[in-house]
């Protein structure tokens, strides 16, 4: 057996430790870390219980997921992987969500393969700053150098974005495309839920970079203003000129999602990309505090 596999228990209360126990019978090389709830406090979240899965790890490489994903094949660890035997000390791969009905579920496909559309083209502009912990590869060694920073006990989670953060820079990250190395896992059922983990997820923005801050902040305040122009300006005499320039506005950026949206195979979303379009407008005005200023403290 040429890796391992490392289940971590956080505090369970369900029957997970009797079926892990049941599988490490059947496989030899899973290998379970328990940890127990009392003396911990419930904001430390993942990031506690990935540290001790990583530090009870006998090997130098890491892959990483969560116990809802999947992977898309059986090459998945040989891809994500394959750019760490190249000298590489991160690598980000695609974390997709699984297709489901509704409104909601369509919204949070589109919005995963749009940060995913950001964060892949800046790592290869030169400006890395962000991964999945869904589905992600790193060294011990940069895990560890990450562990190590003040920055990283923050928050108590965004493990991939600050590991990215202190690591990362544009000769030692490497994005793998291959679908074969994609993973997928369910995406939340409500509306609240949703939002308690976008709290979670955006409240690490503020500690990106500064060039990566205001190249995010850029975007998505220019997106803003141009949805509010365009409405505004309807109402004017100029309204054929603004008509004219706007379509051509919206079919470069919708080009360009729908290519993205066929390279990682999420085709299903083509139709629904104007209306996700203007969804994103609505996205950031209602996360606005946790992206600039407020802190999700607690993990749930």
């Amino acid at each position: 057996v040429c890796y391992e596999v490392i289940v971590v228990d956080d505090a369970s209360t369900d029957d997970t430790g009797k079926v892990l126990r049941t599988l490490q019978d059947k496989y030899a090389h899973l290998r379970v870390v328990t940890l127990l709830a009392s003396g911990f406090p419930a904001a430390d979240g993942k990031k506690r219980a990935l540290g001790h899965g990583v530090e009870a790890a006998r090997g130098t490489w890491l892959l990483l997921t969560d116990a809802d994903c999947r992977p898309s094949s059986n090459r998945w660890l040989w891809l994500m992987t394959r750019p760490l035997a190249e000298g590489k000390q991160i690598v980000a791969g695609y974390g997709g969500m699984e297709g489901g009905k509704g409104i909601l579920n369509t919204f949070i496909r589109w919005e995963t393969m749009h940060t995913y559309m950001q964060y892949s083209t800046y790592a290869k502009a030169g400006f890395p700053y962000m991964a999945v912990g869904r589905n992600m590869a790193c060294t011990k060694a940069a895990f560890e150098q990450a562990q190590q920073k003040p920055v990283w006990n923050l928050l108590p989670s965004g493990d991939d974005d600050l590991l990215v953060r202190v690591v990362a820079n544009k000769n030692n990250l490497a994005v793998v495309q291959d679908a074969g190395a994609f993973t997928y896992s369910a995406a939340k059922e409500s509306w609240q839920e949703w939002a308690v983990q976008k709290q979670r997820h955006v409240s690490t923005g503020k500690l990106y970079k500064q060039d990566v801050k205001l190249l995010l902040g850029v975007y998505a305040l220019s997106h803003a203003i141009v949805w509010g122009m365009f409405i505004g300006l309807l109402f004017t005499p100029y309204y054929q000129q603004v008509l004219l320039l706007f379509a051509l506005r919206c079919v470069l950026y919708w080009i360009t999602e729908a290519k993205v949206a066929s390279d990682i195979h999420e085709r299903r979303l083509l139709f629904w990309i104007p209306l996700c379009d203007v969804g994103w407008a609505i996205y950031n005005f209602i996360f606005a505090p946790y992206i600039f200023w407020k802190n999700k403290r607690q993990w749930k």
